[in-house]
């Protein structure tokens, strides 16, 4: 199938500088010398990986012994003899783990923790032993026993799913017929924290150290639970040396689960950060409340960088970071919050500081040593002769050896088919300005490219049925950064652009100064019913379905019988009319009970559709439940 008709979005000169408009508007004036040379310095770009099927995440495997890793300072361990139905082995680096195990007739028997006592995990089939599991799934833990870590993954006739232990916090499972779930999935595929297709799972999320499930094709979704730790989340992996093993993994050992949710620092500073701007960040969000509904990167885009050392290492702008880039990250750690840093693919970055081609193993330690969680890879001043592929290639493996899970946001400004095995989240468009519909910057083009196709929108780059098929847990596509409260657009259109990421399953990166929001950015950025959409673990990207392109009707399943969320969107310049029927959404029931997601008001029953005015550029955005 062609991924895309017509014209690929247009590359700046040269196909180097991302942004140009945003650096001369944005970025401060002592920043503007080095910002020029970004402007159309790029060698070239590739263009290869542009057509393609349908990507996968994790795999499975199909009745095949399942061998798991070793834990930092353990042992190889072995769950529980063979999968039934398919297994995959999902984890961090450094932290092997198994899901999807089922035992038979036996039980499973784990390493040893360094410093602690040898566990098991794994249940028992009938005839067989059950024992609960330690600190790891199918392995050990480097400094001893988790306290509190105990797994449960109960037993069931005909197999059993491997047990993990979480630090501080106890793993519990959904549960399948056929055996019941403790990060992992069963036979007949209910996924604990993943997602579920004949067996095989890719994981699950962990919002603030809450559980949420993940999407399980013809089954059931359970929870996992994860507790949060100094740095990030716990997955069912164990820990090393008493620190979590995450950064938004999950008991199923997969990153980004759910589309992630933080702030960047771009859209309204430009290369104006600083060490005192993101630690007044980091407060912020705790005590705006934006941590407690879900955002937990700080992420640092370009500009923080200055040079290379005489051993090639990168250094911070010590101007601008005068502590450096680990008390920084402990400091926003310290908030139960993640740092985020930026890089890009080739010599220099976007704005004209180094960038990690040839680098990118000593970039990456780097990162990992300082504590960084999540890296944006952006995609200007290529190297001659170089691969697209090959260089985002090249720094996923190098964040994967690091041992420390590094969410890969890839910023190559379109979709490639290599993307979804690459990285976590990956930019499907231009750069994103303060604009409702002037260009191809502009949120409505934007939510054309990202959630509609060519036939159905003049100047969509995507063919049909365009790129909704790819997202899931661990891969989404990324229409860029939020520009919610920048003074750009009305509050009308920033809620209808907050509920358009949302019902597109995107990332929610904040853009705006968290610090001084009005009460009115605040509310739609802090809007736990619409957030819950965009998180839900199903990770289903909404689309549009209505026949017509300007009065719309969007709807996205989410996890429960019969249960979607709906936009009801007008485009148009005046107030207008729009209805949702339930069988338009694909619903059995001729009675749904609806709630408005941004007046917080349940509507109660309704019969076979709901219609409501919806102001011009506005949204009313609905969770339908069949009765």
């Amino acid at each position: 199938m062609k991924l895309y008709q017509g014209r690929i979005p247009q590359r700046r000169q040269g196909g180097g500088s991302r942004r140009p408009e945003s650096l001369w508007r944005r970025v401060p004036l002592a920043f503007l010398a080095s910002a020029v040379l970004a402007l159309g310095c790029s060698n070239g770009t590739s263009t290869d990986g542009g057509t393609g099927g349908v990507q996968t995440t994790g795999g499975s495997a199909t009745t095949s012994a399942v061998t798991g890793g070793s834990a930092p300072g353990g042992t190889s361990q072995a769950t529980g003899g063979s999968a039934t139905g398919g297994a995959t082995t999902s984890g961090s680096a450094g932290t092997t783990q198994v899901t999807s195990a089922s035992a038979t007739a036996g039980s499973a028997t784990g390493g040893s923790a360094s410093g602690g006592t040898p566990q098991t995990t794994g249940g028992a089939s009938t005839g067989g032993v059950s024992s609960t599991g330690g600190a790891a799934t199918g392995g050990g833990a480097t400094g001893g026993s988790v306290t509190g870590g105990n797994a449960t993954g109960g037993s069931a006739t005909g197999g059993s799913a491997t047990g993990g232990g979480t630090t501080s916090s106890t793993s519990t499972g959904g549960r399948a017929s056929g055996g019941s779930v403790t990060g992992g999935s069963a036979t007949g595929g209910t996924s604990a924290g993943g997602r579920a297709s004949g067996g095989s799972v890719t994981g699950g999320s962990v919002t603030g150290g809450g559980a949420t499930g993940g999407r399980a094709a013809g089954g059931a979704t359970g929870g996992a639970s994860g507790g949060t730790v100094l740095g990030g989340t716990t997955s069912a992996g164990g820990v090393s040396g008493g620190t979590t093993a995450s950064a938004g993994t999950t008991a199923s050992g997969i990153l980004a689960a759910t589309p992630p949710m933080g702030w960047n620092s771009w859209n309204k500073f430009g290369g104006g950060v600083t060490d005192t701007l993101v630690r007044g960040i980091a407060d912020a969000m705790v005590s705006s409340g934006m941590q407690a509904v879900g955002y937990q990167y700080i992420n640092i885009d370009d500009m923080w960088q200055s040079s290379r050392d005489a051993s090639g290492n990168i250094v911070p702008n010590a101007s601008k970071f005068p502590n450096g880039m680990k008390a920084l990250a402990d400091y926003v750690h310290s908030k139960g919050l993640k740092l985020g840093l930026y890089s890009d693919r080739g010599t220099k970055t976007c704005a004209g500081v180094p960038g990690s081609y040839g680098y990118e193993t000593k970039d990456a330690q780097s990162y990992a040593s300082w504590g960084v969680d999540y890296l944006k890879y952006d995609n200007c001043n290529t190297a001659a002769g170089s691969n697209m592929q090959t260089d985002y290639t090249n720094m996923a493996n190098a964040l994967k050896a690091t041992g420390r899970p590094i969410v890969f946001s890839i910023c190559a400004w379109w979709f490639y088919n290599w993307e979804p095995t690459t990285g976590q989240l990956w930019r499907t468009g231009t750069d994103i300005t303060d604009t409702w519909d002037t260009d191809s910057h502009s949120v409505i083009a934007l939510i054309n490219n990202n959630g509609g196709w060519s036939g159905r929108y003049s100047g969509a780059s995507y063919g049909s049925p365009g790129l909704a098929q790819y997202a899931g847990p661990g891969h989404w596509n990324d229409p860029d950064m939020l520009e919610v409260g920048n003074g750009g657009m009305t509050d009308t259109e920033y809620q209808s652009h907050f509920s358009l990421w949302a019902i597109m399953a995107a990332p929610l990166i904040a853009g705006n100064d968290i610090r001084s929001m009005s009460a009115a950015t605040k509310n739609i950025l802090t809007n736990a019913d619409v957030i819950a959409v965009d998180q839900d673990p199903l990770g289903i990207q909404g689309k549009p379905i209505s026949t017509s392109t300007t009065l719309e009707v969007w709807s996205k399943k989410l996890s429960g019988n019969q249960t979607y969320a709906v936009v009801l969107f007008n485009r148009t310049t005046a107030s207008a009319s729009i209805t949702v029927t339930w069988a338009s959404l694909g619903m059995t029931a001729t009675s749904a009970t609806v709630r408005d997601l941004w007046s917080h008001t349940d509507l109660g029953p309704t019969a076979t559709q709901y219609a409501a005015s919806v102001p011009s550029h506005g949204v009313v955005m609905l969770k339908v439940v069949g009765n």
